[in-house]
């Protein structure tokens, strides 16, 4: 019986590898939003310190202005900084939907070549199926040689 071979076979393996380019570029898009994450948490944290101590500072009988001035510099850097990083999530989900939808035309290039493998190798199968059974009816439709229509009998000699 003849082994199947899949013609597209190098077509199938630089989909497959295409794909999981794909998969990885997406786990890094996906790591770059959780440390942005993370860094707007922190800057989230900070600027809420930021407020405590102002309110602390203003609670007590000496104000320091010169410090609620340094603490007021600092909050509004921190405000830029937070409306730069929202800019950037903002793009960076973008980035994130473009990338899974690469992903998923990729996953979808390779199933297609998937079925049309598991199709051929199906077909290929019931072909070798139809040659065997061709071969056994070829054989079943033959002549006997005179030979093989003799009987043994016990007792009886077969006279060639």
């Amino acid at each position: 019986m003849a082994k199947f071979r899949f013609r597209l076979h190098a077509l199938q393996q630089l989909r497959e590898t295409y794909r999981d380019e794909r998969r990885s570029r997406l786990a890094e898009a996906y790591q770059a939003e959780s440390i942005l994450s993370e860094q707007q948490t922190q800057v989230q944290q900070e600027l809420l310190q930021l407020q405590q101590l102002q309110r602390d500072s203003l609670t007590t009988t000496q104000t320091n202005v010169n410090r609620l001035l340094e603490v007021q510099r600092h909050r509004l850097t921190l405000r830029a900084q937070q409306e730069t990083m929202q800019k950037q999530a903002n793009l960076l989900a973008a980035e994130v939907e473009r990338r899974r939808l690469e992903l998923v035309e990729a996953d979808r290039e390779v199933r297609i070549l998937e079925k049309l493998q598991q199709r051929q190798r199906e077909q290929h199968q019931l072909e070798m199926r139809r040659k065997e059974a061709k071969e056994y009816d070829d054989m079943g439709s033959r002549p006997r040689p005179a030979w093989a229509s003799l009987r043994r009998r016990p007792g009886r000699k077969v006279e060639a």
